[in-house]
């Protein structure tokens, strides 16, 4: 049996928040249905990401098809990198999330450079690689909207009192 090779997305954004601000959001597992899109909901979580450990979404896929997946973090270095293996995006398999985070300055602002990476192989053969062309577009604009989402959430608690 011939293995599919790995297919990625990856999409790069500026966001108008420090990385520690950004950072904050993306290490609690309980707020991906806050920022990412596509996320209707986290089901099970642990708070702030732990290596090892796992939470579960309820995640739109395409059109009106939803499904249930199950993402173990893998690895983590503060306000730079987090790296989750996920579960039940048929037919993706062996999936990895990856998010860095580079502090940048912009127009003598503390900002982030954040890039959202997600490599997998696609299954089901021809069908799958063709479902994996139509598909990336999509993927790359809700990268895109999510990294939106999270500067979003990242300037607008730094604006809270505290």
């Amino acid at each position: 049996m011939t293995v599919a090779p790995l297919s990625e997305v990856a999409e790069t954004a500026v966001l108008a928040a420090p990385v520690e601000r950004v950072w904050a959001v993306v290490d609690d597992t309980r707020r991906y249905g806050e920022w990412v899109v596509g996320v209707l909901e986290v089901t099970e979580h642990h708070g702030p990401a732990t290596v090892g450990r796992s939470y579960s979404e309820h995640n739109r896929t395409v059109g009106p098809l939803t499904t249930r997946s199950t993402w173990t973090v893998r690895e983590i270095e503060p306000v730079r990198l987090r790296v989750d293996t996920g579960t039940g995006f048929a037919p993706m398999h062996d999936m990895t999330n990856t998010f860095t985070f580079r502090p940048v300055t912009v127009d003598g602002a503390a900002a982030t450079e954040m890039t959202y990476r997600v490599t997998y192989r696609p299954g089901w053969g021809a069908v799958g690689r063709l479902i994996d062309r139509v598909q990336q577009p999509g993927l790359r604009t809700a990268f895109q909207a999510s990294m939106r989402n999270l500067e979003t959430i990242a300037i607008s608690e730094a604006e809270l009192p505290e």
